[in-house]
């Protein structure tokens, strides 16, 4: 049976007129009665009843009226769709963030995607850094949101937003009423660090700025969990690193006791947030999203408040 059989047969049932459905079709009569004739012999029926003053459609015609017209509507929704997507107007893109990238980035391109491209679906998935770019190599994830810029030349990527970084101190340390200490001071603190494969931009942000201050952080632990940095800043004489967008956020008091941010200076440490990508031509939505992420850039984080929760 071939398709072109059920929009022939389609054509008659709606006109009833050999003539008519033929001109519609840029057929000739002898042509359609043809194409009607095959369909009836490979179904083993007669669809159409002719006479010189009439054309109907049999019991098994009707029957078949309802089933072929879904079947011709559901080849033109996927001949519809599969422009749509290769048109990058449907489909789903996986993008990857991190903190900040929820905070500034993504609520203002993913309102563009919606208003612009209402069929699209955009899958998030938040990971740190190191796991953003491995999901990346592996296909999947088609864009990340993330610190630092890829020193693969397998990956594009674009600059977004510069963050300054802050110590984080729960509110019983005594730098918890300064609104910011100068970065030496590190020098005589006791730190928490991540592993450097987390957040290798971060990571070497913070030790590069040791660097030019002639100091040596003191490391006292290594978390590559936020929530359990914040806790134990929150209940240790520890200092924490987190970017200035954690910083913004006021969160709950850990047992009873809110890790607040101080700002560093001398040097201010910061960060740059990218949003990196394959340029594999894969995914027609890559350069969609990319596309609104221009459009309503460019981005900026507001001032920091005094009271915050501690998470990188």
């Amino acid at each position: 049976m071939e398709f072109r059989h059920l929009v022939s047969f389609l054509a008659i049932a709606d006109e009833l007129h050999f003539g008519r459905a033929a001109a519609r079709l840029h057929l000739t009569q002898p042509s359609l009665s043809q194409q009607l004739q095959r369909l009836e012999r490979t179904l083993g029926v007669e669809l159409v009843a002719r006479t010189s003053h009439e054309v109907r459609l049999t019991s098994a015609g009707r029957a078949f009226e309802v089933e072929a017209r879904a079947i011709v509507n559901r080849m033109g929704k996927a001949a519809q769709s599969a422009r749509e997507a290769a048109a990058g107007r449907t489909g789903t893109i996986s993008v990857g963030y991190n903190f900040p990238a929820g905070q500034h980035i993504l609520p203002a391109t993913l309102a563009k995607m919606h208003a612009e491209y209402p069929d699209v679906t955009v899958k998030l998935e938040e990971k740190r850094t190191g796991p953003q770019l491995a999901a990346l190599a592996e296909g999947t994830l088609d864009i990340a949101l993330v610190y630092g810029r890829p020193v693969t030349s397998d990956f594009q990527y674009r600059r977004l937003l510069q963050l300054p970084m802050v110590a984080v101190v729960g509110s019983g340390h005594k730098w918890a009423g300064r609104p910011g200490v100068p970065f030496a001071e590190l020098a005589r603190q006791p730190c928490i660090l991540f592993d450097r494969e987390q957040c290798p931009a971060m990571y070497d942000a913070i030790l590069a700025a040791a660097e030019r201050t002639g100091i040596r952080l003191t490391v006292a632990h290594v978390l590559d969990d936020p929530g359990a940095t914040a806790i134990l800043v929150s209940v240790k004489p520890l200092v924490g690193f987190a970017s200035a967008s954690r910083g913004m956020l006021a969160g709950s008091a850990v047992g009873g006791v809110r890790p607040v941010p101080v700002q560093l200076y001398d040097p201010v440490p910061t960060i740059d947030l990218y949003a990196v990508w394959r340029d594999s031509g894969a995914n027609p939505l890559q350069e969609v999203f990319l596309d609104c992420l221009e459009a309503v850039g460019p981005f900026q984080i507001p001032a920091m408040r005094a009271e915050t929760r501690a998470a990188r």
